[in-house]
């Protein structure tokens, strides 16, 4: 009768040296680097910066006087406000690259029943920020422009200025990329043993606070946009919990198993 296999770490012996981690840490920084150049080149030709920029200014141009247009204050504002926008839709475009890049670089150190839902999350992670920023994009800024604009005088002319503009949507399309992942961070969170699936339960009044002081931080001084940011956090938090359930049962390592037979 064969001996039972001993149960090992799939792991072991799998180490490399510090230099080799930085090298590999290089190379993909390099990959994610190559393909955001690829992207931006791409973007240069089609739309093209002014393409990106007219539909970027699509939300405050249906609230302005037909024939009036944003205005360029800054000397240098007509050239490096079309480049900063065709930088930031060229991340947005690779963002699922630079996902891959940083998956390539931790995928040597996790378990095999780790890898199996590794690429889902990362997935997972990317089509949430882009539902985060087309709902920016598509419904928010829509309507915290119309609440803003009912408070301009008649004998005010709104012509905002491109640089603000652009500076200030930037910041609305990172805070609700951040804020959608909420439910890959709390499944990140019970995973890692930090938190339990029960202290997120208890926790969730609290969170409900949270998010509202979140959203009255890094939105501007509207009702629309607070609220547009602290509902959906919520709600994608209620998401983390279900998920955290699925999630932990289906990547619970298994038991290695005896060549013996049972009695």
């Amino acid at each position: 009768m064969s001996d039972p296999k001993d149960s090992t770490d799939e792991l072991a012996g799998s180490e490399q040296p510090f230099v080799q981690h930085l090298m590999e840490l290089r190379n993909r920084l390099l990959y994610g680097v190559i393909g955001l150049a690829i992207c931006m080149a791409a973007l240069a030709v089609w739309p093209g910066p002014s393409g990106l920029i007219d539909l970027i200014a699509v939300p405050i141009r249906a609230h302005m006087p037909p024939d009036a247009k944003l205005i360029a204050v800054g000397v240098f504002s007509p050239f490096f406000v079309p480049i900063k926008v065709l930088a930031m839709a060229a991340l947005l475009l690779s963002l699922p690259w630079w996902m891959y890049q940083v998956w390539a670089f931790v995928a040597p150190g996790l378990y095999s029943h780790e890898k199996k839902f590794a690429i889902p999350l990362i997935t997972l992670g990317s089509l949430l920020a882009y539902v985060g920023i087309a709902f920016v994009q598509f419904f928010v800024l829509d309507k915290m422009f119309g609440f803003i604009q009912q408070f301009t005088p008649a004998s005010v002319a709104a012509t905002p200025d491109i640089a603000s503009y652009v500076e200030a949507i930037l910041s609305l399309y990172l805070a609700f990329g951040l804020a959608f992942q909420v439910p890959i961070v709390v499944v990140l969170l019970v995973k890692m043993n930090m938190v339990s699936i029960k202290q997120l339960k208890e926790f969730r009044g609290y969170f409900i606070v949270v998010a509202f002081v979140i959203a009255a931080i890094v939105t501007p001084p509207d009702v629309i946009s607070q609220l547009a940011l602290a509902l959906p956090m919520c709600l994608l938090y209620e998401l983390g919990i279900w998920g955290s359930h699925w999630f932990v049962k289906n990547t619970a390592s298994k038991p290695v198993e005896s060549d013996e037979s049972p009695k």
